[in-house]
């Protein structure tokens, strides 16, 4: 009778399962057209082919670097939860990405990624904050008039004035090469007036829309240019630093007697500090690993917390009693007490880092794929996604089921450790 009620779940498990396996590292033996028997070939590829190894490092990144976070929040999220009076909005807020698709959570982190301050959330965050402590004011492409600069302007990008000045003189610092626009919201241009004691003057963009104007004058719709760095520098020394206000005009007060050259550094005429390039080939897997960790963090805190609300109060209570400092508790009490289900969930979370596909799939452009790939997208690629080479194909999905293996016996091994 036993025999009947297992009949069906053992048809469905041969059929879903073992046939799907046996066929594999069959296939697996065979050329992309499945004629020519190859051995182990497709097996060797594996570890020869620069693409392939490529792919198991960054699985290797993944295996160590995601499931030790994940453990690491969830235990940190867990442990909070119990000292806060909204509990269930924490906690809810934290598990529902788990109720998301890793395609939805794909897109989702594609759009957060992205390279403009004005769409990607990331970049937004970070020059929001680089802002507050630095100035993000950059003309790039400015520079001035060919007869305008001194013979070593070009050094470094930087623009130097061709005449030294002293203090109680002025200095005009024309530049060309902006568009318009790109300045359409700056203040009138102001011409600097000399202050004796003060080396004053003015940065501006030397160009009328329209026609007219004279060169080199500041004339009365020009623009000025604010925010530029400007310094005066004596016997190849920065001996002061300022920056032009809204207007162009500037001013060095105080300066000792003597003659300065003035200079406008380089870093005025970079590109504006717009985030970093999270979807580029140097952080594209470390974006992709932090989507994974928003999605899963929620799940290992779930985990934690009931092995956490499981550990005996009263031993918690006789530390605290006899001295022990909230650290303490957590580190020689709560983290023992907890290594179980801490070492069940990194588990757990290892078996599924060397499964991911999706997120890799949905967050990587094509151009930077190959630097983001892993095994199982691999896999795909190979056998359907272009490469119509179903030998190597089944050869990358036997050798990712050998990875998981293990980690699965030892899963259950402790499951029936536990039960016993």
């Amino acid at each position: 009778m036993a025999v009947w009620f297992l009949l069906p779940a053992l048809i469905l498990l041969g059929a879903w399962v073992v046939y799907p396996i046996i066929y594999s590292i069959w296939r697996s033996l065979f050329d992309a057209s499945g004629n020519s028997f190859v051995g182990l070939g497709n097996y060797g590829s594996i570890f020869t082919d620069p693409a392939t190894l490529t792919t198991i490092r960054n699985n290797l990144i993944w295996v160590v670097v995601a499931p030790s976070l994940v453990t690491l929040l969830g235990l940190i999220f867990a442990v909070l939860s119990e000292r806060i009076r909204w509990v269930t909005a924490f906690k809810l807020v934290l598990f529902m990405p788990m109720a998301v698709s890793f395609l939805a959570s794909g897109v989702i982190f594609r759009l957060v990624y992205d390279a403009d301050p004005d769409k990607g959330v990331a970049n937004a965050v970070i020059t929001t904050v680089r802002d507050v402590f630095a100035s993000n004011t950059g003309y790039p492409g400015a520079r001035p008039r060919e007869n305008d600069a001194s013979p070593d302007a070009a050094q470094n990008g930087a623009v130097v004035t061709k005449q030294p000045a002293q203090p109680g003189q002025t200095v005009l610092l024309p530049l060309v090469g902006l568009r318009p626009d790109a300045v359409a919201d700056a203040a009138p241009a102001t011409a600097a007036t000399a202050t004796p004691g003060s080396l004053t003057g003015t940065v501006w963009l030397d160009f009328t829309q329209g026609g007219g104007g004279a060169p080199n004058q500041v004339d009365g719709t020009e623009k000025g240019l604010e925010g530029i760095t400007v310094e005066a520098v004596s016997d190849g020394q920065v001996r002061a630093t300022t920056t032009t206000a809204a207007d162009g005009t500037f001013s060095f007060a105080n300066l000792p007697a003597g003659s300065y050259t003035v200079r406008l550094p380089q870093d005025n005429f970079s590109a504006p500090f717009n985030g970093l390039q999270w979807l580029g080939p140097t952080l594209i897997t470390p974006a992709i690993i932090g989507a994974y960790i928003w999605v899963y963090a929620g799940f290992a805190m779930v985990l934690i917390a009931a092995g956490l609300s499981a550990i005996p109060r009263d031993a918690l209570e006789a530390a605290r009693i006899d001295g022990a400092t909230e650290w303490q508790v957590f580190r020689r009490i709560t983290v023992p007490l907890l290594s179980p289900v801490l070492l069940v969930v990194f588990v757990t979370m290892i078996i599924n880092v060397l499964k991911v596909f999706d997120l890799v799939f949905v967050i990587a452009p094509g151009s930077v794929q190959p630097q983001a790939n892993v095994i199982a997208l691999e896999m795909w690629r190979v056998s359907f996604g272009g490469g119509n080479n179903q030998g190597l194909g089944s050869a990358l999905a036997i050798f990712l089921l050998v990875l998981v293996l293990p980690f699965m016996f030892f899963n259950i091994r402790r499951f029936r450790r536990d039960n016993q």
